[in-house]
């Protein structure tokens, strides 16, 4: 967000859309750590990624986006976009993060999850998008599961830190503070099942850059 890599407010606010969405998500990323290049280095160009799946569109999801404009398909579910679009989400969301992104929408098709809400991506039961009312209502989790069942869970923001899930401490921004509470109960389910091989948050401080193979 800021040229160079130099710290620039100005920069900063005009990325972000406004003065009130920079005093709550001021963020710094190292030089050479933008997501376009941390890919380069090891050897994926963004055309070379066939989906990015948006589990929310908060800013510091979808501000950037422009970095992996070459991808072949943006996924956000439709509830998502909805709740974006509610009047009372406007001072929350700045459409200009995925300006010249043509978003591909999907209604859930599946029932896994703590509200019964689910997309299967490939319609193998292998990458499934899953419903997880936290921040706002269309935000997902990913699973990815393997033919021994074995699999991963990317939880975004459904809890910051794995020290979310085992002491049940919600964040601070919810659409529905009972739902939340119920999507961090079934992420503890999940992180605790003997098939789970890796529990990741977006915002645990404790998680390096690494490949999970299945």
């Amino acid at each position: 967000m800021s040229p160079e890599g130099v710290f620039d407010k100005k920069a900063q606010i005009k990325s972000l859309g406004s003065l009130v969405l920079y005093e709550v998500n001021q963020g710094r990323i190292g030089l050479g750590q933008c997501i376009d290049e941390q890919l380069s280095q090891i050897g994926i160009e963004d055309s070379d990624i066939d989906g990015v799946l948006l589990t929310h569109l908060d800013c510091d999801h979808a501000n950037g986006l422009k970095q992996v404009k070459n991808a072949k398909k943006f996924m956000v579910s439709s509830d998502e976009v909805k709740f974006a679009n509610k009047l009372t989400s406007r001072v929350r969301y700045y459409k200009g993060w995925w300006k010249d992104i043509e978003l591909t929408q999907f209604d859930w098709n599946d029932s896994e999850g703590p509200v019964g809400k689910s997309y299967d991506l490939l319609g193998d039961g292998s990458i499934e998008l899953i419903n997880i009312p936290v921040h706002c209502d269309g935000f997902f989790a990913v699973k990815v599961k393997n033919n021994d069942s074995k699999f991963v869970l990317l939880f975004s923001d459904g809890g910051y830190a794995r020290k979310s899930w085992e002491k049940m401490i919600t964040s601070g921004i919810a659409a529905d503070k009972e739902l939340q509470k119920q999507s961090l109960t079934w992420i503890k389910q999940q992180s605790m099942d003997s098939n789970c091989i890796e529990s990741l948050a977006n915002h645990d401080p404790d998680i390096k850059p690494h490949i999970i193979e299945l």
